[in-house]
């Protein structure tokens, strides 16, 4: 029996995956870097710590890493968040996840600023019990970090006691670095062959879709 679930957010919760990958692209350009539009979204799921290693030598990481990451950082937060909007339904599968009196916990790799912007876009500040973000990981998914930072935070519950719902295989090669089995959607763009690749046990379109099938999903069966 699952009593909490462990949520993803960017691609999972709300509609941002094209726009961190247009913000990174934009960061690269201006240290004179190009990189593809496509090439960077594959990435979007991942922390600067893990997606600057795939596009800049260690030379380049340790000369303007942390400029870049600064800079995509602010590119996203004046010119993107505004743009962000939450999937269809997200705050009704949490009002029916609370209604089974399981526990909802946040953990992403975004940064704490976004997060708390996320929450309101997706309107379920009170529906969440606690949170994690890059601030809370040494490492950013694939990593366990975060997903061992949000067990940290329900406190006396055990990884098979608690649920993953994420994007990306990186989350549920994350979770699975820690025991958690993990629920994939596929509105963050990644195919459903990849999420079962990665070891995700159901699959859904969306927040939307998962709620349409609540009672038969791993999170229904599980009361």
């Amino acid at each position: 029996m699952f009593t909490a679930i462990i949520f993803d957010i960017d691609g999972t919760l709300v509609d941002s995956v094209d726009l961190h990958a247009e913000a990174w692209r934009a960061a690269f350009q201006e240290f004179g870097k190009t990189v593809s539009f496509a090439a960077v979204r594959r990435q979007i799921g991942k922390g600067a710590d893990q997606l600057l290693p795939v596009f800049l030598s260690a030379d380049e990481i340790a000369e303007f890493g942390k400029k870049l990451e600064d800079s995509r950082s602010e590119l996203f937060k004046k010119h993107y968040l505004p743009r962000v909007k939450g999937f269809p339904n997200v705050r009704n599968l949490f009002l029916r996840i609370r209604q089974d009196n399981k526990r909802i916990v946040l953990a992403s790799s975004a940064k704490g600023d976004e997060l708390k912007a996320y929450k309101n876009i997706a309107a379920i500040n009170d529906l969440v019990e606690a949170q994690t973000s890059s601030d809370d990981a040494e490492k950013s998914k694939p990593n366990p970090d975060i997903f061992q930072a949000a067990l940290a935070e329900l406190g006396d519950i055990a990884p098979e006691r608690a649920l993953v719902v994420g994007d990306t295989p990186y989350d549920a090669e994350a979770a699975a670095k820690t025991n958690l089995r993990t629920v994939g959607l596929r509105c963050g763009g990644w195919s459903e062959a990849e999420l079962r690749q990665a070891g995700c046990i159901a699959i859904y379109r969306d927040p939307a879709d998962l709620l349409a099938h609540y009672e038969e999903s791993p999170i229904g069966r599980s009361r």
